[in-house]
């Protein structure tokens, strides 16, 4: 029983190792994201990965050298591991919830509102370090780019990315053959709008409240990810309280180094008596 169980432990450690890998996987997927350009909420998700490769690595080892201990220290690790990604996991959906966009009469694309998300996103999103990071990150992406070639008509019948619709053009409504009064009534975005190509909506809040609904999207696709594996981090948890389970019933089975082949013992003194028994009727 205590080979099967380090079998288990073994095989259980070389199941966690495997899934570390879409989580790491999905965080370096959305670091790279060339649209969202924002990684404060995929970094947690890579550190979690690599702290559950280097635990299934270690676990491994340990099963593999027949390390009593090591289920103890793989166990109480895990449970630790699968606490915190289910709260990194409950507090991404609390971060990105709202948004979505407004619809925009005749036009397919949507506009967004930095108002509508939650407050800790905004505040993130404000940060002038974090927004200067942000900012140069669209400018390398082209994102604005693309639209340079959009006739009039392109805008009524195409749509738009989150940041293209916040980051390269005003909002819709701005209305700017309109006299002074007019102007003093519009949104505030349309006073930062500017032809340049290096200027464009970059400061509007528009265009910070595009990248939050991209970092919403990104983040929503990656929760499915994360329950997945935490069912899968559940599964393996229980299997291996069994194991440890096991492990220690065949302990006291067979107690002070007493092994399997002393419980045979009675089978074979059995048989040593009824000779003696027989010897004994025949001499007397």
């Amino acid at each position: 029983m205590y080979r099967f169980s380090n079998t288990v432990i073994g095989f259980l450690n070389l199941l966690t190792l495997l899934a570390s890998i879409p989580l790491i996987g999905g965080g370096l997927w959305m670091a790279k994201s060339s649209s969202t350009c924002e990684s404060f909420l995929q970094m947690p998700l890579l550190v979690m990965g690599f702290v559950i490769l280097v635990l299934s690595l270690l676990g491994f080892i340990g099963a593999c050298f027949n390390v009593a201990w090591a289920l103890w220290v793989y166990l109480t690790a895990m449970i630790l591991i699968i606490a915190t990604l289910l709260s990194f996991t409950i507090f991404g959906f609390v971060v990105t919830n709202g948004g979505g966009g407004v619809p925009v009469p005749t036009r397919i694309y949507k506009e967004y509102r930095l108002s509508d998300y939650s407050p800790w996103l905004r505040n993130r999103i404000r940060d002038p370090m974090n927004w200067r990071r942000i900012r140069g990150c669209i400018l390398n992406s082209n994102t604005c780019a693309k639209l340079a070639s959009w006739t009039p008509l392109d805008y009524l019948e195409r749509d738009m990315s989150p940041i293209q619709s916040g980051c390269c053009k005003p909002p819709t409504s701005c209305d700017y053959a309109s006299g002074a009064s007019t102007m003093l009534a519009q949104d505030p975005d349309c006073f930062k709008w500017n032809n340049a190509a290096g200027q464009l909506c970059y400061e509007c809040d528009s265009c910070k409240a595009g990248v939050l609904e991209d970092v919403k999207r990104d983040w929503h696709k990656l929760s499915v990810l994360n329950v997945v594996v935490l069912v899968f981090l559940i599964g393996i948890y229980s299997i291996g309280c069994c194991a440890l389970r096991n492990t220690k019933r065949s302990e006291s089975d067979y107690p002070y180094g007493e092994n399997r082949m002393s419980k045979v013992r009675p089978r074979w003194d059995f048989y040593w008596w009824r000779w003696w028994h027989d010897r004994r009727e025949q001499l007397y």
